[in-house]
């Protein structure tokens, strides 16, 4: 893990969930590591200070930038701290998501609105803000996608925004071949994260699921450190599915074994 000493890694929404066991990852093979969360004065914010203060125990640097993706200015502040901070930036993970539990057609203005803000916008502007620091260190991106994206999920939104977010993949891979980096993508089986709560209440029998089936916060960012690492350099512009193999057959039942 000798590659990732000394260089840095930025996730975004990294004070929880998925986002903080990449950032852990990161930390262990040796990287700096950037941490961001959206809202001051709450839990996310908590949590984004424990595992910061957790990161310098293991003898790394660690910056907590709080950052609302969907404002460009907040993003613009957010690249800003990490070059003043670093100076350079080697791997930006676009995990951070919000959106409400809710069927399309019961969507309000703003919550359609938030929606696009946040997880299409949001993630446009971290690339476009990440890209000189990036082109200077031939730099990865890695996007975390979910199943949504190409299955069906009640009141599940989010899933339009995974699936543009899988294309903008695509496109930046080669879009960006010449400036040598990377893009690629990690599309997340089912996670009990703090959204896992919310959609057991509407997604019938998941908790009959076998769990064998449930993928761990760490399998998702030991995919990512791979992405980012030398061993898949034959690899471009591609989203990984995660998912203990859940989406092998249409057929499979949340409940059956």
């Amino acid at each position: 893990m000798h590659y990732f000493k000394d260089k840095v890694a930025l996730i975004t929404g990294s004070s929880r969930g998925i986002g903080s066991a990449i950032a852990r990852k990161f930390a262990l093979a040796g990287s700096d590591i950037v941490l961001n969360y959206r809202k001051a004065g709450g839990s996310s914010q908590a949590q984004g200070q424990e595992l910061s203060e957790e990161i310098k125990r293991m003898g790394r640097g660690s910056l907590l930038v709080q950052a609302d993706i969907s404002v460009k200015e907040s993003v613009k502040k957010l690249f800003s701290e990490t070059n003043g901070r670093f100076g350079r930036l080697d791997y930006l993970i676009l995990n951070a998501a919000k959106a409400p539990f809710k069927p399309i057609e019961r969507l309000l203005e703003r919550e359609l609105r938030q929606l696009i803000e946040t997880n299409y916008l949001g993630n446009i502007f971290c690339i476009q803000e990440a890209l000189p620091l990036l082109e200077k260190t031939g730099g990865k991106i890695v996007f975390i996608s979910s199943l949504g994206s190409r299955f069906y999920n009640p009141a599940y939104p989010l899933g339009s925004m995974k699936a543009a977010m899988e294309s903008v993949v695509r496109d930046c891979a080669e879009g960006f071949r010449e400036k040598k980096i990377s893009v690629n993508g990690v599309c997340g089986g089912i996670v009990r994260t703090d959204s896992f709560k919310v959609l057991r209440q509407y997604w019938e029998d998941i908790d009959k699921m076998p769990e064998e089936l449930f993928v761990e916060p760490d399998e998702i960012a030991e995919v990512v450190l791979f992405l980012c690492s030398p061993e898949s350099r034959g690899i471009s512009g591609q989203t990984i599915v995660v998912d203990k193999g859940l989406s092998n057959t249409l057929y499979r039942s949340a409940g059956s074994k």
